[in-house]
Order: structure tokens, then C-alpha cells, then sequence
């Protein structure tokens, strides 16, 4: 499931009053500059901050999405909002996809169920053989123990039909090549000047000085296959809403 190419928000009383249109690649741009200027202190849905809870469409001071912008990139004084150094159009696509999270979230889990999330995660889907919830599964792919605190909804529901679309730096994979022709590919824990560390695909640690290898790269692909077409929307439904609720031990 996807957001429409382009979105039109009219929020009613007790929220902020929109009547902007942004397209999805707004919503996608500013999903990407939340994440890596907001989500630290506002966390992945928005809802971190006391009064605040951006998943469904509540905001403190702000009353439209101008002041939003102006808060964005001057900050608040005297609070813990600093000002940032954004353009104009990169505040506005923040805005574009702080508009997005309520229908998005809501769309993303209706009717979603969780035990059964859970069953298709052990079981047909096979998530178990690369990930790893609570100390059970595999170490190959990321610990998804607490994911439903760290991840969105919508970007949960994407990494499921589209893992290529944003792999994240703690999921890259790299491959090696040594001097004798030998390839190995596993995920990339660690790489600096001289060495590279990583699992490789039996979870054995592997540490490589870098002149004795012929090459390396990172993997652009994403090494976790796409569930779309194999799971039904049901079904993708109650897997997204078992991994909303891994909340951490």
C-alpha cells in the first residue's frame, strides 16, 4: 500500500488546519530529513515530547503549516527545539510528511493483528532464518526486538515490499574478494582505513586487513527478498502490526 501520488490535507478542529498539497516524493523527502534531524528527540512517530504527537496530526505551538516551517529551521527559544540549518523547501517537505503519518498509520494497520503477525513471521515468511526478536532467530539481519520503537509504520510496511528502497547503514551488506580469488559476502559491522570486520553468512565473525584483499564493495541490493505478491493484504497487515508492537524487553 502506497500513499497517492499527491496528498491533500484538511485537518479539523483540535489539530492544525492544512489546505497544501504535496506529492509523494515531499512526503518521501521529508520522511528521509525527519529521520535524520528529528526522530532523535521526537522519536519515529512523533510522540516523544509531552503534548506533542505528530501521528495524529497534535502540535503544541504551531497553528498552521508555515509556523511549522518557521519552527523547523528558527527553533523555539528558550526549549529544547534548536534552530536548523534547513532551506525553505527542505521544512516544507518535513511538514509534507508530518501531514502524512495519521492516515498513513491508521491505513497501514486497520484491521492488522498481531498474533497472527506473529505466526507468519515464525512461519511462513521465514523471518526468523535472517532476524532475531528477543534472543530467538538469526543474527544475520538486524535484532528486530524493538523495531515498533525505532521504525514508522509506513517505513515497516516498505521495508517488507521494498527493501531496496532505503537500506540503512547498519543493514549494508559488503562483499570481499581476497588476493587467492576467494568471495565472501556478509554484513558489514565495521570498516576503517586499514581493516573491514563481518558476519558472514554462517554468523562466523570474519576481520580482514585490507591490503591483503583484491577488492571489496558494498552490496547495493538488499540482501532481505521482497514480500510483495507473497503475502496477502491481510496478511502484510498482521505482520506490520506484531512488529509495531515490538516495543524492546
Amino acid at each position: 500500500m502506497r500513499l497517492l501520488p499527491v496528498i491533500s490535507f484538511f485537518l479539523a478542529a483540535g489539530a492544525l488546519f492544512a489546505q497544501h498539497t504535496y506529492t509523494l516524493a515531499d512526503v518521501e523527502n521529508g520522511g528521509r530529513l525527519y529521520r535524520g534531524t528529528c526522530s532523535v528527540c521526537h522519536g519515529p512517530d512523533g510522540d516523544f515530547i509531552p503534548g506533542i504527537d505528530f501521528g495524529h496530526g497534535k502540535f503544541r505551538r504551531a497553528t498552521d503549516d508555515e509556523s511549522i516551517e518557521g519552527i523547523i529551521m528558527k527553533g523555539i527559544e528558550g526549549t529544547g527545539m534548536p534552530s536548523n540549518n534547513m532551506t525553505e523547501q527542505q521544512a516544507e517537505n518535513i511538514v509534507a510528511y508530518l501531514r502524512s503519518l495519521p492516515s498513513a498509520g491508521k491505513a497501514l494497520t486497520s484491521g492488522g493483528n498481531a498474533a497472527r503477525g506473529k505466526a507468519i513471521f515464525e512461519g511462513k515468511g521465514g523471518c526468523q532464518n535472517c532476524h532475531r526478536v528477543r534472543g530467538v532467530g538469526s543474527r544475520m539481519a538486524p535484532d528486530l526486538t524493538d523495531i515498533g520503537a525505532l521504525r514508522r509504520v509506513a517505513e515497516l510496511e516498505q521495508s517488507i515490499l521494498d527493501p531496496d528502497a532505503e537500506i540503512l547503514p547498519d543493514n549494508r551488506f559488503v562483499k570481499v574478494v581476497t588476493k587467492d580469488g576467494t568471495e565472501i559476502t556478509g554484513r558489514l559491522l565495521n570498516i576503517d582505513t586499514l581493516t573491514l570486520q563481518m558476519m558472514d553468512s554462517q554468523e562466523k565473525l570474519r576481520f580482514f586487513q585490507k591490503a591483503n584483499l583484491r577488492e571489496y564493495s558494498l552490496v547495493k541490493k538488499s540482501p532481505m527478498p521482497s514480500f510483495k505478491g507473497k503475502l496477502t493484504t491481510q496478511e502484510l497487515a498482521d505482520v506490520v502490526s506484531y512488529l509495531v508492537s515490538l516495543k524492546g524487553i
